[in-house]
């Protein structure tokens, strides 16, 4: 299952396909109970589609076959046991995808000659993404962060490792060496080279980085560096071997703290909004805004849905499962806030006070 949604990887998700493509999206659950009905609701939402497709006049049956093979073939990725809040299968002739998502979202089928993006990008970015470098001598891995969790990632040529015959400490100490690895050419030539290989990613997946590794190698990197040298330290030897769990609860604390950070950075600017009456509360309010580019910065609360129907001039509120009803609004908002060049922050639930769980501060 996929994970990580890379501006090249969203690119290629939105390019047109051959009718159908049809995207299927069902919440999913990370523990027990409520994971127990994750499996038939997966089953039922896949038959939905599969009926979908066979009522549909203008699918030919050698493609309706074709999507069909791919939904099966999809289903048979699903990896139930790590599931996330949400599940997101894409299929179209000749392909299909798997992402598990960190939001939940309304169980729909939707066949169409693109895939339902929304809310993978709302996904994203309620999952406040960083890159965790963990820096050794002989060893540089990259590691994806999310809510809660990181993992290790391959992008730009990592892990980067060295021979480690470099390394052997009798020789260190034959030349008298053994405090100053990280002041050896080789070494800081090898750091260099992880410094570049991490720019190259930074460029095609800008977002927080946090470099790890022990005192010396911090420092060298501050010398050297051009991207690591501004990236923020976490003094912690031994993670370029490490496990997930324990890269993530190394730098936990310094995410929790730049989180509260932006947090407060957002109230303070949502009241100057107020002030300058440049400021927009609630679903219909926002959306409005967001349809004509005019909002800078879009504020949500981590766990705000809401279900709406078009009334015309204005959202309405509506219930699930009514005619026209839209679900997902919410990530639609997100989605197109962010199309238009604007700033999307999640918070606390509970934040936003009386703006009913989402805000916009106004470009004018």
């Amino acid at each position: 299952m996929e994970h990580a949604l890379s501006p090249a990887t969203l690119t290629e998700l939105r390019r047109p396909r051959p009718y159908p493509a049809v995207s299927v999206l069902t919440p999913t659950h990370r523990r027990e109970p409520d994971n127990a009905q994750d499996p038939v609701r997966l089953r039922n939402v896949v038959a939905e589609a599969k009926k979908q497709l066979e009522a549909d006049p203008s699918v030919t049956r050698e493609r309706r076959t074709d999507v069909v093979d791919q939904l099966e073939r999809a289903l048979k990725e699903v990896d139930l046991a790590h599931a996330e809040d949400g599940l997101a299968i894409f299929a179209a002739p000749g392909e299909h995808q798997v992402w598990s998502l960190a939001r939940t979202v309304p169980e729909r089928v939707v066949l169409s000659d693109t895939f339902l993006t929304r809310n993978l990008v709302a996904a994203q970015a309620s999952e406040r993404p960083f890159w965790v470098l963990a820096v050794s001598a002989d060893r540089v891995t990259l590691w994806n962060g999310g809510a809660e969790h990181v993992v290790e990632d391959d992008s730009g040529g990592f892990p980067l490792s060295r021979d480690r015959e470099n390394f052997d400490a009798e020789r260190q100490e034959q030349i008298g060496d053994m405090p100053s690895t990280f002041r050896d050419e080789g070494t800081r030539r090898f750091l260099r080279d992880a410094d570049t290989a991490m720019s190259a990613v930074l460029r095609e997946q800008p977002r927080p980085l946090y470099v790890t590794g022990e005192t010396a190698a911090l420092s060298a990197l501050d010398e050297i560096g051009t991207v690591t040298k501004d990236a923020a330290h976490v003094p912690h030897g031994g993670l370029a071997h490490g496990t997930p769990q324990a890269v993530w609860q190394a730098v936990r604390p310094l995410i929790s703290a730049e989180e509260k950070k932006h947090t407060d950075e957002v109230a303070r600017e949502l009241v100057t909004a107020r002030g300058r009456k440049e400021f927009a509360a609630g679903v219909d309010e926002v959306w409005q805004n967001a349809t004509e580019g005019r909002i800078r910065l879009l504020a949500v609360e981590e766990n705000y849905r809401v279900t709406v129907r078009d009334g015309g001039d204005h959202l309405v509120p509506a219930e699930s499962g009514d005619l026209d009803a839209r679900e997902d609004i919410v990530d639609e908002i997100v989605e197109q806030c962010l199309e238009t060049g604007a700033e999307v922050r999640f918070v606390p639930d509970g934040s936003l006070g009386d703006a009913k769980g989402i805000a916009g501060v106004l470009r004018y």
